[in-house]
């Protein structure tokens, strides 16, 4: 693998990597050439496409075009079949959680609880809803890469200009670009005048890209296809004429609609989780309630169906029927939250995932960056230091450190040199024009300069508009000093031009070597530079290339796409968080290195190019992945192959961006991440999180809010299991010595259904824990519930269960009825319960705080509610007539309440001492 400096060397001369071509799909021409193979369309000059094509330049007649139509179909991308509505429906009913929750429904069905059952078969309808909401909302994701398609195209049919439907268009027409024009197809330029297209959402490119007829190398990457114009881009500037080489799904943004329809989209760590839990808890109530059965009817003597209604009453009392209700509710509840942070959750299990990422794979334009040029350095003296350009994207506010005047003279010719206006919406300036000219238009305010009232006393008398195969644009101005000559352009087309360079008492003879080392040094800082130049004209004649000669060499401007300053501070919780950052962008390796090393990012390996990505072994990606931070001139492809091959390595993948370009990536990743504003439809579609400020400080926000749901999630399940592991204990005890069951099933429901959710529901509200963004990220492969969590819910089970059974057996010794032992056993339940529910509100720390013991509103309402609910349970004829209750007596109600006191001491004394290592560890 070339080294870092290498691969400067490589882009410093315009070389690029071997990059593995795409086979050839959908409606691409190709015609073979007997002596030399199969040529891609951009390593050929304009002749030879042309003769490829079978096209001269009049383009094809009516009939051809027509013949062609039938033979390669219409230009469009075709339309993935989508899943029909029962097989959607059906899929709502394939987690394992919603099964079980349907047979306890069903079970409370044959015991005739019609009430119960009802309660139980609105959750599942519930849920199903929201599944069935979620998934037709995140199927558009290939309709978004087809409306950046154009709707209609001009070309040369019959040697007459027509305008016709794009979707009519076949390989061989000849289409003409102008300004303002969305490329209908992948083009073969043919001729090319200063015509400049904006790519940045195909390629992740800032800048408009210069467009010529030469013919490129064979392995050019795609960025660097100069030749060629792609379907879905946007011309910016100058006109051209292309002959159509691939439509529909033949063309690159055809392509990325395919690849992204072949992705498939990864299951969430948290739905991962949930599957496994449900399963293993399905599986130990299943196989105990056939222990039971077996006993009951053997050993314990019990009649058949006794011994089933026993069975049934502990299936009841195991089942969390409440628990996937509380997890769907909890998750919105993120939903919202994180929409208060500017992110909004496409799909409802997204919210959690953010809490379990591990790397952040992220594109840089538009994410990590402002997506808009500025001009950082303006070099006016080849001895001096560079002057700074202060400022944000192209608002005309900065400061200016150095030789201002000079500064300004360079300005004012990037100023008069430059068709491109800025405009004002609201707080946010936009520029209308080439983003190079903008940000001059920029640099001009800052230097002190008005556009309008310089190009008022600079009228504009001619002009040489720009092209790439000069690679500059010149004006002639007339104003109070004469007829002067305004150049801008590419440092090395516009230096062997230049004879004299400004000095501080006018011009002096130019130092050639000293300018071309402070071109390199600027280029290799990943800066964008142009030149500018200009001299006195003699008349206001026109002017010719011929004119350019003999100028002054006013200074360079170094252009760079900026990181945007929070996403640096971003990038650092990050780091503290534990959570890797990774670059992946179509840009050139050195700009890229710029904004990573402005963010932070460990820039010491270089960056990887795709050509590089695509030569690499599997094994050899895997470690590429895990080792390299940045990763330059990415094709969709390559950023797919390198989210796959974190997730091969074990890592929960955050991917953001916003062009179509990364649409099969932000499928594919676990968590795939759109940028709202500047975000392509087809990004947003494909991702499961939209940010609506395009901000990458955002997804930090959203991560900290990700890994606070997760926490509550697991205090959620921690807070219910023993509770039903508690009833079931009972049940299986009171089944082993053979006495009537304490609770009933009904009961049991009651608890479960009522209080619990009741309760349980409050810990979905609960703030964040100290220290969350200081924890390393959860294992991807780590269970919902670990080894502490494993013993924490079987303490508190047996606990439960010891509680309640000896009181039911010492409340059965005073000669109690069996109905009044039910109710205290119930009323028991409940207040433990709302004594565990303060306990578990802290994972990491004890809950025997000042703020631990206040709780939150939403706890103090959750336990109002219980209360209530509790009081009419055991008072109310009404629901005594249902559930078998009775009132209790006042001094049995000071013993239960006193043994939920005692059960929060003893928890949080255990809690004290495993977290000072006094106990045994929990395997």
């Amino acid at each position: 693998m070339p080294g870092l400096g290498q691969r400067r060397r490589d882009h410093a001369h315009g070389r690029a990597g071997s990059a593995r071509p795409l086979a050839p799909t959908g409606h691409d021409v190709r015609l073979k050439d007997a002596a030399n193979g199969t040529a891609p369309w951009h390593a050929l000059d304009a002749g030879q496409a042309l003769a490829r094509a079978g096209v001269g330049p009049e383009g094809l007649s009516s009939g051809e075009a027509a013949a062609r139509l039938r033979r390669h179909g219409p230009n469009r991308l075709p339309e993935a079949p989508g899943r029909g509505l029962l097989a959607r429906l059906r899929g709502q009913f394939e987690n394992l959680l919603i099964l079980v929750l349907i047979a306890a429904g069903a079970v409370t069905a044959l015991l005739g609880h019609w009430t119960d059952s009802g309660v139980i078969l609105a959750v599942v309808v519930l849920n199903a809803a929201i599944g069935l909401w979620q998934e037709g909302r995140a199927e558009n994701a290939l309709a978004g890469v087809r409306r950046l398609l154009s709707d209609t195209a001009s070309v040369r049919r019959d040697g007459r200009r027509d305008s016709i439907a794009a979707a009519d268009l076949v390989p061989g027409d000849i289409v003409l670009l102008e300004p303002g024009d969305r490329v209908p197809a992948d083009l073969r330029l043919i001729e090319a005048r200063g015509l400049r297209t904006q790519e940045a959402a195909l390629t992740g490119e800032s800048a408009a890209i210069d467009k010529h007829t030469d013919p490129v190398p064979p392995d050019a990457p795609l960025g660097d296809r100069r030749s060629m114009a792609f379907s879905g881009t946007l011309v910016a500037a100058g006109r051209g004429t292309g002959v159509v080489v691939a439509t529909g799904p033949g063309s690159r943004i055809g392509r990325i609609g395919a690849l992204l329809g072949a992705v498939e989209t990864t299951a969430t760590p948290l739905l991962r989780q949930i599957d496994r839990f449900a399963r293993r808890l399905t599986t130990v109530i299943l196989a105990v309630c056939l222990l039971v059965f077996g006993y009951a009817v053997g050993p314990g003597g019990y009649e058949w169906d006794e011994a089933f209604l026993a069975m049934v009453g502990m299936a009841v009392a195991a089942i969390p029927e409440g628990l996937p209700a509380v997890i769907t509710i909890a998750l919105a509840l993120g939903v919202q939250r994180m929409a208060a942070r500017r992110a909004i959750v496409r799909r409802l299990p997204a919210v959690e995932t953010l809490g379990a990422v591990t790397v952040i794979c992220t594109d840089k334009t538009g994410t990590l960056t402002l997506n808009e040029m500025v001009v950082r350095q303006v070099v006016t003296a080849p001895d001096r230091p560079a002057a700074e350009i202060g400022g944000e994207g192209y608002a005309p506010h900065g400061t200016v450190t150095g030789d201002r005047s000079a500064v300004a003279a360079l300005a004012r010719t990037g100023l008069l040199c430059n068709d491109a206006h800025l405009r004002a919406d609201g707080s946010a300036w936009h520029v209308e024009g080439d983003p190079m000219e903008g940000a001059l238009l920029a640099l001009a305010a800052k230097a002190g300069l008005d556009a309008e009232t310089e190009r008022a006393a600079h009228r504009r008398r001619h002009e040489i508009p720009f092209d790439a195969a000069w690679s500059y644009m010149a004006v002639a101005t007339e104003g109070p000093g004469g007829t002067t000559l305004h150049v801008k352009g590419a440092p090395d087309r516009l230096l062997p031009h230049c004879t004299r360079q400004s000095g501080p008492d006018g011009p002096v003879p130019i130092d050639r070597a000293a300018w071309a080392a402070r071109i390199e040094a600027l280029a290799a800082s990943g800066h964008r530079v142009l030149a500018f130049a200009a001299k006195p004209l003699e008349g206001p004649d026109g002017i010719g290339h011929a004119d350019i000669a003999g100028l002054t060499l006013l200074g360079l401007a170094g252009f760079i796409d900026p990181a945007r300053p929070e996403a640096i501070a971003a990038a650092a919780d990050c780091r503290r968080a534990g959570v890797a950052v990774k670059m992946i962008t179509g840009d050139h390796a050195l700009t890229a290195l710029a904004v990573a090393a402005e963010l932070g990012l460990d820039t010491q390996g270089g960056a990887l190019t795709g050509g590089e990505i695509a030569a690499a072994s599997e094994a050899e990606l895997r470690r590429m992945a895990r080792e390299t931070s940045v990763f330059a001139r990415a094709a969709p492809e390559h950023k797919l192959r390198l989210v796959e091959a974190l997730q091969a390595e074990g890592h929960v993948v955050a991917m953001t961006g916003d062009g179509v370009n990364d649409a099969p990536a932000l499928k594919r990743a676990d968590a795939g991440i759109a940028m709202g504003i500047k975000g392509t439809e087809a990004a947003k579609q494909a991702a499961r999180v939209v940010l609506t400020d395009d901000n990458f400080a955002s997804i930090v926000a959203a991560v900290r809010e990700g890994r606070t749901i997760h926490d509550n999630i697991r205090k959620v399940i921690a807070w219910n299991l023993p509770t039903n592991g508690g009833e079931a204990l009972v049940i299986i005890l009171a089944i082993l010595i053979g006495l009537p069951l304490p609770i009933t099933p009904v009961q049991i429901l009651w608890i479960n259904m009522v209080t619990a959710v009741a309760l349980g529901l409050t810990l979905a509200f609960e703030p964040p824990e100290q220290g969350v963004m200081q924890r390393p990220p959860r294992r991807p492969g780590a269970a919902l519930l670990d080894g502490e969590m494993i013993w924490r819910v079987a303490l508190v089970s047996v606990l439960f269960g010891l509680a309640v059974f000896g009181l039911s057996a010492w409340v059965a010794a005073r000669g109690a009825d069996l109905a009044y032992a039910r109710t205290l056993a119930v009323d028991l339940l409940v207040v433990m319960e709302i004594f565990y529910l303060f306990s578990v509100r802290y994972l990491h720390m004890t809950s025997v705080t000042r703020t631990g013991l206040l709780g939150t509103r939403a706890v103090w309402f959750g336990v109002a509610l219980a209360v209530v609910a509790q009081l009419l349970f055991t008072f109310a004829p009404p629901l005594q007539a249902v559930f078998g209750s009775r009132p209790v007596s006042l001094a049995d109600g000071a013993v239960v309440l006193g043994i939920g006191v005692v059960l929060l001491v003893v928890l949080e004394a255990e809690k004290l001492l495993r977290r000072r290592g006094r106990t045994v560890p929990v395997a």
